[in-house]
């Protein structure tokens, strides 16, 4: 598949002239000292808290990056590689919020709602990652972070990205994957954990408590890469352009980060640029204009040649109507005709406030859209159909060919909510709109293979180890 290009080959290294021109001459607030100490042994400049970086030290570590990314799974049918295996699709994250499936109210998340959540997430096959969707209330205050990968370890098998907060939260995380893979070892043969973390906050400062994980992970040799975070007219200049210049500066001060900690550390060039709605200084990540930013920033990567990914297809919508279908819809297809390998992009409205059952469900069909495109059209002699057009002739019906027969799962995405039958066939079904058909299928996959993907002898384990841990288990929708 080719990609629709928003920049110019000119423009995207003006871009990069201009970003290597920000990070030598104004650089970057570091504020976690040996990230500091790191930088100034690698050829940087210090002076206490800022870090000027050298053009030809960023040109040297750029280069060092490998070309893919791999999340891997506990079940390694499910391990995805970009990009030869984009776009993988992955739920975004971190709602402290939750529509009740039950009472379609609005509330705050919880542990067992992120055990529904994952084995959804499981089950439905457009989704490849599970980054968890939500927060959990309920959590014990020492136990935030294992609160929510526990349900999630205990309902899907797929990649699961996960955020810690600082180093104990990091080690419990990383003690309770032990656990489960049988061992340190046996974990870091195959780590079904990717890493991710906001290291750089714009504008130009990196942090610490982030900048220590990232450098810890990537010390070890386990899967991280960051996200970087411009917002246009609020934390970055209010222009596009000047936008992706800043936000390309923070990305490669973070590569650099990665590279001068551990040589070929892979990465992804991952963003949520957003132009900010000044009337009221909204956060718009439903807007086109942060479409055309991951296009922008997936040009930047091929031209640095890493994957590409971030938080696109997004809606700033309270429901699920037409507003959160155009949002997803057109930012999303932007970003892969851009040449985006990844999209954070399930489940989630209310400008990532709130996750949404049924959303996740319609965002489950339009990435299988969105993989069908990618797919592209095949040209092979057999799918030509030159022999058989001549075949069939004027007039002719292709309907009881070989040739349709075969293929009529395949070529064309089987919807399972976008209704296609006449309206008659629509009303005598019941006439359900596209929100109750995806809640439906929800309840109904929440009564399938609902046992958990941990043996009772681990979990009883995990619940030793961690006194006080939440429940985790599922409880099936009414």
């Amino acid at each position: 598949m080719s990609f629709a290009n928003l920049l110019t080959q000119e423009q995207v290294e003006k871009i990069h002239d201009a970003s290597l021109e920000i990070l030598e001459e104004t650089g970057l607030k570091v504020r976690y000292e040996p990230a500091r100490e790191l930088f100034k042994k690698h050829g940087c400049k210090v002076e206490e808290e800022r870090v000027k970086f050298p053009r030809a030290v960023v040109e040297n570590y750029r280069k060092l990056v490998p070309s893919s990314f791999t999340f891997h799974a506990r079940d390694p049918k499910f391990d995805k590689t970009i990009p030869q295996d984009s776009p993988v699709i992955v739920t975004a994250s971190s709602a402290p919020d939750i529509i009740d499936p039950l009472t379609g109210q609005e509330r705050r998340a919880e542990s067992k709602d992120i055990a529904r959540i994952a084995h959804l997430i499981n089950e439905l096959p457009g989704y490849d990652i599970f980054s968890i969707s939500t927060l959990a209330d309920d959590a014990p205050a020492d136990q935030f972070t294992i609160s929510r990968l526990y349900p999630s370890i205990k309902y899907c098998l797929k990649p699961i990205r996960v955020t810690t907060t600082d180093m104990k939260d990091t080690r419990n995380v990383m003690e309770m994957a032990y656990m489960v893979a049988g061992g340190e070892e046996a974990y870091k043969k195959h780590p079904f954990l990717t890493h991710h973390y906001c290291p750089v906050v714009s504008p130009l400062t990196m942090d610490n408590l982030s900048t220590e994980n990232v450098m810890f992970f990537a010390q070890q040799g386990l899967p991280v890469y960051p996200t970087i975070v411009p917002n246009a007219g609020l934390t970055s200049p209010m222009s596009m352009a000047g936008t992706l210049v800043q936000g390309n500066a923070e990305f490669l001060s973070a590569l650099l980060l990665m590279q001068m900690t551990r040589e070929g550390t892979p990465t992804i060039y991952a963003t949520l640029g957003t132009v900010a709605d000044m009337r009221s200084g909204a956060y718009t990540s439903g807007a086109i204009e942060c479409g055309m930013l991951h296009m922008a920033f997936a040009q930047l990567a091929r031209f640095y040649n890493v994957p590409a990914g971030g938080y696109v297809g997004l809606t700033n919508a309270k429901l699920n109507d037409a507003q959160s279908g155009y949002e997803t819809g057109m930012s999303g297809i932007a970003g892969l005709l851009g040449g985006m390998d990844m999209f954070n992009i399930g489940g989630l409205i209310d400008a990532l406030k709130t996750f949404d059952f049924g959303k996740a469900v319609i965002d489950d069909e339009i990435a299988q859209m969105m993989k069908r495109m990618k797919r592209g059209v095949s040209f092979s002699d057999d799918d030509l159909g030159i022999s058989l057009i001549k075949e069939i002739g004027p007039g002719g019906s292709f309907i009881t060919a070989k040739h349709t027969t075969s293929r009529m799962k395949t070529e064309a995405v089987m919807t399972k909510i976008a209704d296609r039958d006449a309206r008659s066939i629509w009303e005598k079904k019941g006439a359900t709109d596209t929100y109750a058909k995806a809640m439906a299928k929800a309840k109904d996959l929440m009564t399938k293979n609902t046992t958990p993907l941990i043996s009772p002898e681990v979990d009883s384990a995990l619940r030793a180890k961690f006194p006080g841990l939440v429940s985790g288990e599922l409880t099936v929708i009414g």
